[in-house]
């Protein structure tokens, strides 16, 4: 008796895991799909809850997520964090402040299973915002494999006085 019962309970989670993937696996198809959802799954109204799961979902399982730019001292450094950590660290402020992550500009380069891409960006705090508050240039390492796309990295930094964007990380005028 104890044995179907935690047969039937193991079979009904994994169930449930599996149909909770499928209903994801949609947004990873494309490279547009899944850079179309990784800015979508951030951004949202303040007071907005935010699918953390379809966030994870993204990423393969040792991806990093590295920001980068002055420190207190003002020299440029970074800090590395797991999809996790930057929910621990990100999820309660955007959720509470409202961010809008908007791309741009993309230039891609892809060899094999290998894709990079230089995403430009626009960060807001409502949607109906006119200006952005920020700007900057998220570096994106994805692989495809025989199923989907995953992130591996994102490596970003901001715009600032001294590092603006370059015209050709820009949309043409």
């Amino acid at each position: 008796m104890k044995k179907t019962v935690l047969f039937s309970l193991a079979v009904l989670v994994l169930s449930t895991f599996c149909t909770a993937q499928d209903e994801y696996l949609d947004k990873v198809q494309t490279l547009d799909s899944t850079i179309e959802t990784l800015y979508a799954v951030i951004s949202g109204e303040a007071g907005e809850k935010r699918d953390w799961d379809l966030f994870k979902y993204l990423f393969t399982a040792d991806a990093r997520l590295i920001p980068s730019g002055p420190n207190q001292e003002g020299k440029i450094s970074y800090r590395v964090m797991s999809p996790d950590q930057y929910i621990d660290t990100s999820g309660a402020w955007l959720e509470e402040n409202g961010f809008f992550e908007k791309e741009i500009y993309r230039i891609t380069e892809s060899f094999g299973s290998l894709t990079h891409i230089f995403s430009t960006y626009e960060s807001y705090r409502s949607e109906s915002d006119e200006k952005p508050f920020t700007r900057g240039i998220n570096s994106i390492q994805l692989m495809k494999d025989s199923n989907r796309w995953w992130i591996v990295n994102i490596y970003w930094t901001g715009e600032r006085a001294d590092n603006p964007i370059p015209e050709k990380y820009l949309p043409k005028k």
